[in-house]
């Protein structure tokens, strides 16, 4: 069960870290890829198991690629239910192996492009994505989280689509360099979204910490468990959104400073966002588990 009160660590990113293991994805499909291919199942469950043994108390399942959209561009629409539902059997079968009581977060991942306000479905489809996604994830999974949204309409219709599972839902927002989320919209505007009884949490998700330190200090005065999953990439252009859709390696588009922000620079990073607040404390792109491992013990 979730507890308000705790801090959590979080863990990275689960399809960069792939990628470092040997995954050779097909096209953009990314951690799709292994969910899809029996063959690859051994490797998702090392991913997991990896950085729950580093330490992560709380782990987010690999579907963030097993969109609809994305799918049909490869022609494998029909994997889609077995791939998402293939990525919640796995987290929970790395949760058994390890004998660890984590948390297992299903990732409702954005129905848009991601990192951008740009909408690719009408309303009713957005809802049913989110209603499908997470009516496959419920049954082994302890929470959702709202995997990279981009705008407060989004946010609204996923918590719409999916309360009637009555699971907490932790709201994973994106944020540009001003600290307005792509839609242009502040970060202040989820406070009232936040009241809804199934919220238990904010995370600037997949932000540099350059934007975490910008935005942690408008997240003070709620009255919710708030933190990030920090990503290490040198940039995120906000003009060329569409661009993660065309490449196998985002650090090809982003560059990284992975050889910069070092376990150890995690650790301190980690530390000063806990003493301004923050009590959910992860990683995303480029945040490997020897990340997560010098957090361990930590709090």
């Amino acid at each position: 069960m979730f507890k308000k009160n705790k801090k959590y660590i979080l863990d990275g990113g689960s399809g960069q870290t792939l990628l470092e293991m040997g995954l050779q994805p097909e096209g953009a499909l990314w951690s799709a890829t292994a969910l899809i291919d029996k063959s690859l199942h051994s490797m998702v469950v090392k991913m997991h198991t990896d950085f729950i043994n580093a330490g992560s108390e709380l782990i987010v399942t690999a579907n963030f690629s097993v969109r609809k959209k994305r799918l049909m561009q490869y022609n494998k629409l029909n994997y889609f239910e077995e791939a998402i539902n293939n990525s919640a059997l796995l987290a929970k079968k790395a949760k058994d192996k390890s004998k660890k009581n984590v948390l297992i977060a299903g990732s409702i991942p954005t129905q848009g492009t991601v990192y951008s306000e740009e909408i690719v479905t009408d309303d009713k489809e957005t809802y049913l994505g989110f209603y499908e996604t997470a009516k496959i994830l419920d049954p082994n999974i302890d929470l959702f989280y709202l995997d990279v949204l981009s705008r407060i309409k989004e946010i609204e219709i996923a918590f719409e689509a999916i309360k009637i599972f009555k699971k907490p839902i932790l709201i994973g927002v994106h944020l540009n360099k001003n600290g307005l989320l792509p839609s242009k919209e502040k970060i202040e505007d989820l406070i009232p979204i936040s009241k809804d009884i199934n919220c238990c949490g904010i995370i600037l998700a997949c932000v540099s910490p350059e934007i975490i330190d910008l935005s942690l200090p408008k997240l003070s005065n709620i009255n919710l468990p708030y933190g990030f999953k920090v990503n290490a990439y040198n940039d995120i252009p906000e003009s060329n959104p569409g661009l993660w859709d065309s490449y196998v390696n985002p650090v090809d588009m982003f560059g990284t400073r992975a050889n910069k922000f070092t376990s150890e620079v995690y650790k301190k990073f980690i530390i000063k966002s806990s003493k301004k607040g923050a009590n959910l404390l992860g990683g995303c792109c480029e945040i490997k588990p020897r990340h997560i491992k010098a957090l361990k013990n930590l709090f």
